[in-house]
């Protein structure tokens, strides 16, 4: 995919957990595991606010395009 998402990161720096994360912004932990590793399809605006909301953290902290990788279908 060349949206790549830097979730992981973002959770090392902040010291958070995906458990911690999936509890503050009320999202299931299955989510946003599919969402860290980048099989999700899509992500609503009101999803990616509330993450950057708990993080403290921008939009583009989180995503990346990365023309080298592979564009799915």
């Amino acid at each position: 995919m060349a949206i790549v998402i830097r979730l992981d990161e973002k959770l090392h720096e902040r010291r958070m957990t995906l458990t911690e994360l999936s509890e503050r912004v009320d999202i299931t932990l299955a989510n946003l595991s599919i969402l860290k590793t980048g099989k999700a399809k899509a992500i609503r605006f009101s999803t990616l606010e509330a993450i950057c909301s708990v993080l403290d953290c921008q939009p583009g902290d989180l995503l990346a395009f990365d023309p080298t990788q592979p564009m799915q279908e």
